[in-house]
């Protein structure tokens, strides 16, 4: 018998940090910055460093907030369609679809789970104006051949970084690729708030100062506003928190692989689909390890009885969601994309992971699926 293996579990995280998190706090509430403020700046100094930012990092209060701002900065609006994926959290078509935009799905790669570029091209219109790469599981995406693509048709490239804070492609960190890119800092990300926030970048400093205005009320002059802004400043508390947690990223994301490795190597004989082994020159980042099975909830439901908390990252592809039904999409549009979510499931991993919960997990998972 074991005890409880949650899929993610923040409080072992917390204990780990607890005195440097309270007077982190403690600082923002005795000095009253609630809303941005130097604890909001300092992070967004620190994590431009981290991603290898050409400019600091624009913190707001979502990671949808981020992605929203991104296209807004980068022009996109009513009548525009942006190219993305369908296997990936229904943020990033919503972000699309809020500035009036019509997000169009291109299937994906059967390796590796991200946007195939193979797919790409055909999906492109008069009315193609951005490309969304999605860093799936923290995997980044062949961003070479998405650039390429992008240069030939003169299109913006937007990274959705959301789940890959400090992966890479080919040394280049995530969120340093695209013209613009968005991150998530939900309490459940490899960087994560103690409750929600985003950051977005941008390389042209134009750009960067628009999504600077746009994230507070269009506003660089207290109450002179250029543009038709919106209310999404990162909270103080929160950048407080992220500051505290980005002297410890570089080790978790480490630790996260050698759990994915160590599961790599338990799971190899096991019959099911792994994760695809990372490219030379990459770093995957880990925020999910996920192996495709048959009859998932059944095996979901064996493993939770075994006290291992599995779970879907995500059942439904967005192509098939009802809120987009009015796109004109269909099952079996995407089938590579339908066959992986109707088959993804995600494995705990935590840096606080022991071997032996890893160990535990592996083999009952091969018991219930032989």
């Amino acid at each position: 018998m074991t005890d409880n293996i949650p899929l993610v579990n923040l409080g072992a995280q917390y204990q780990s940090i607890k005195e440097e998190i309270l007077a982190a706090v403690e600082d923002v509430m005795e000095n009253s910055q609630f809303i941005l403020g130097p604890k909001v700046a300092a992070f967004e100094a620190a994590f431009q460093e981290f991603c290898q930012g050409t400019n600091p990092a624009v913190a707001v209060n979502s990671g949808t907030s981020a992605l929203h701002l991104a296209l807004l900065a980068a022009g996109i609006g009513e009548g525009d369609e942006v190219i993305t994926t369908p296997m990936t959290f229904i943020a990033t078509a919503s972000a699309i679809r809020y500035t009036g935009a019509k997000p169009v799905f291109v299937d994906i790669d059967p390796q590796d789970w991200t946007i195939n570029p193979e797919n790409i091209e055909a999906a492109i219109t008069p009315k193609t104006k951005a490309l969304m790469p999605v860093h799936i599981h923290g995997r980044v995406c062949d961003m070479r051949a998405i650039q390429e693509i992008a240069d030939r048709h003169d299109l913006i490239v937007i990274e959705d970084a959301a789940q890959a804070h400090g992966g890479e492609f080919q040394g280049q960190r995530a969120g340093s690729m695209g013209d613009f890119s968005g991150f998530s800092f939900y309490a459940g990300k490899n960087l994560g708030a103690y409750g929600e926030g985003g950051a977005a970048f941008a390389k042209d400093p134009e750009h960067h100062k628009t999504l600077r205005m746009l994230r507070d009320w269009g506003s660089e002059e207290k109450y002179v506003h250029k543009l038709l802004g919106y209310n999404y400043r990162m909270e103080g508390i929160q950048g407080a928190v992220l500051g505290v947690k980005m002297q410890y990223i570089e080790e978790w994301t480490t630790k996260r692989g050698q759990h994915a490795n160590s599961y790599s190597s338990l799971l190899k004989e096991s019959g099911l689909t792994l994760p695809a082994e990372v490219r030379n020159g990459d770093r995957h980042a880990w925020h999910i390890y996920a192996v495709l099975v048959e009859n998932r909830d059944m095996v979901l439901g064996k493993l939770h009885e075994a006290k291992i908390g599995a779970g879907i990252h995500y059942p439904i592809p967005l192509h098939l969601q009802p809120c987009f039904s009015d796109l004109g999409y269909k099952q079996g549009d995407f089938p590579i994309t339908e066959h992986v979510m109707a088959r993804c499931l995600s494995l705990p991993l935590f840096p606080e992971l022991t071997a032996e919960n890893i160990e535990y997990t592996s083999h009952k998972l091969i018991e219930i699926t032989r």
